[in-house]
């Protein structure tokens, strides 16, 4: 099952554009600024989150419009259809429809599995944790749709413990054992979750050629104990201390995802930014063919071919091709992406408005 149609209405520069007659390979061709990525970012907000860009809802409505926007998708020709959008007297609140029924956006993960690589990532390995998380999630999501609801329950907890740390006496411990509870056995989901999905990237990555992509070692860095009745202990014995902080410190929202240079046995981070983006793309590449057959896969590479060389470019190619997920790219220039020929939808994009070429 594949993307067959898209359509996005004003949607950031994008007044009323129409993507249809899709394939494998579907590339958008135009200079900077010309509408490309807001049609990767439409793509990604059908899935659980805030997209590529995570933007607010009022954010990405086109200026020329009523404040809304609204982003549809159908699989298969019409087998499955998928919306969201805004409405002009709520352009704050995103909702969502599948097969024209209202549903929360965590189901979005049910029926498609979207990943995807930006510019603005290459630096990942090198920036704060809190994106790392981001991304590991976004991986997890693929295998395990689940992950967005485990994810929301433990993020409520998380805020209802620290309003109740934050309020003026003593806190009740009752009350902070019940929230505790729950904020432990949605952090030990959370936590199995990321492990599992870390141990079967690791394995295929061992599968995979060491060139001409970097090979990365990954590794679990947790924030705090992952089973659930140590979790809640530890929850349980910090009160005090993340009262006086201000903030919970343990658990996994603390939680990181590591990454080795194999072949220098060097943190990623000491990396050159060429080295860290060919761990990226190989990671990227590993998940593809562990969730291959899973639900239907989507990739969103912006930019993925500007700076690899035709040896580089190649074999991405290949490793896509091996994937089987619809991949979704974008570039200034044709001339990259002609290796692909026949196996390829190409678009022409120029001030929002985007023509099949």
């Amino acid at each position: 099952m594949t993307l067959t149609r898209l359509t996005l209405r004003d949607f950031r520069n994008h007044a009323a554009t129409r993507l249809e007659g899709t394939a494998r390979f579907n590339v958008l061709i135009g200079e900077n600024g010309a509408g490309k990525t807001n049609v990767l970012e439409a793509i990604s907000l059908l899935s659980p989150g805030r997209g590529l860009r995570r933007a607010q809802p009022a954010e990405v409505a086109g200026r020329g419009g009523d404040g809304s926007f609204a982003v549809a998708a159908e699989l298969e020709d019409g087998a499955v259809l998928l919306a969201t959008s805004t409405s002009p007297a709520a352009p704050g609140r995103r909702t969502v429809r599948i097969n024209g029924a209202d549903g929360p956006a965590a189901r979005l993960g049910e029926w498609l599995s979207i990943t995807w690589l930006t510019p603005a990532m290459d630096r990942l390995f090198a920036e704060g944790a809190s994106a790392r998380r981001r991304f590991l999630d976004r991986l997890v999501l693929a295998v395990e749709p689940g992950h967005a609801r485990a994810a929301s329950r433990y993020e409520m907890a998380l805020r209802e413990r620290g309003r109740l740390l934050e309020a003026p006496g003593e806190p009740d411990p009752l009350w902070l054992d019940g929230i505790e509870a729950g904020l432990a056995e949605a952090g030990a989901e959370l936590a199995r979750a990321r492990m599992a999905l870390i141990a079967g990237l690791t394995e295929t990555l061992a599968d995979l050629p060491e060139a001409p992509f970097a090979r990365p070692g990954l590794a679990y860095v947790a924030g705090g104990p992952v089973e659930v009745d140590a979790l809640r202990g530890a929850l349980r014995e910090g009160r005090r201390r993340d009262r006086a902080a201000g903030r919970t410190l343990v658990g996994p929202h603390r939680d990181d995802l590591g990454v080795r240079m194999e072949s220098k046995d060097a943190p990623a981070a000491d990396c050159s930014t060429g080295e860290q983006k060919a761990m990226l793309i190989s990671i990227v590449l590993a998940h593809a063919a562990l969730t291959k057959g899973a639900r239907p896969q989507v990739l969103l590479l912006d930019e993925i071919a500007a700076h690899l060389d035709p040896l580089r470019r190649a074999a991405l190619y290949e490793r896509l091709g091996e994937a089987g997920a619809q991949v979704w790219m974008t570039g200034t220039e044709l001339a990259p992406f002609e290796p692909l020929g026949a196996d390829a939808a190409v678009w022409r994009v120029a001030d929002g408005a985007v023509a099949r070429g």
